[in-house]
């Protein structure tokens, strides 16, 4: 029942979520012994803030709830490759293992490094990952209309 697949469907619908605000859609979520403990989705629009991604909120709302910095426990789910920024605070959250659904051409982390997470976090990718880019693909393409 709680696989990798049901936590990114989570994670999915924080980036429908986002998507329905008219935000780039992407949803984040983080586990803890099989329980979600934090999720969120991109709000760089509405708190005018680039650094609102769904991966920085996720983690400050798992912080809080754990009441600890430390997430080495925790796994998150992102539908979108974590970009640098994100990278970045995973590494110094050391969280135990990143799952995402989609690779990001453009400004995922191993488009400029592979060594941006901890090197104890496991990484896996590909979960659900044309769910991802479909819910991206419509977002851009409406965009453009």
């Amino acid at each position: 029942m709680y696989n990798n697949k049901y936590f990114m469907k989570i994670a999915l619908k924080e980036a429908e979520l986002a998507f329905k605000e008219d935000e780039v859609p992407i949803g984040a979520v983080v586990v803890c012994n099989n329980t979600v403990i934090a999720k969120a989705h991109n709000q760089t629009e509405l708190l005018t803030d680039v650094t609102a991604h769904a991966e920085i909120l996720a983690i400050t709302a798992a912080q809080e709830y754990l009441q600890n910095k430390i997430l080495d426990k925790c796994t998150l789910y992102v539908t979108l490759e974590p970009c640098l920024m994100c990278a970045g605070a995973l590494y110094w959250s050391r969280i135990g293992k990143v799952i995402f659904g989609a690779f990001d051409k453009k400004r995922g982390y191993s488009q400029f490094t592979e060594k941006a997470l901890h090197p104890k976090t496991e990484l896996e990718t590909g979960v659900l990952e044309q769910e991802a880019l479909t819910l991206l693909q419509d977002f851009f393409k409406n965009k453009r209309k």
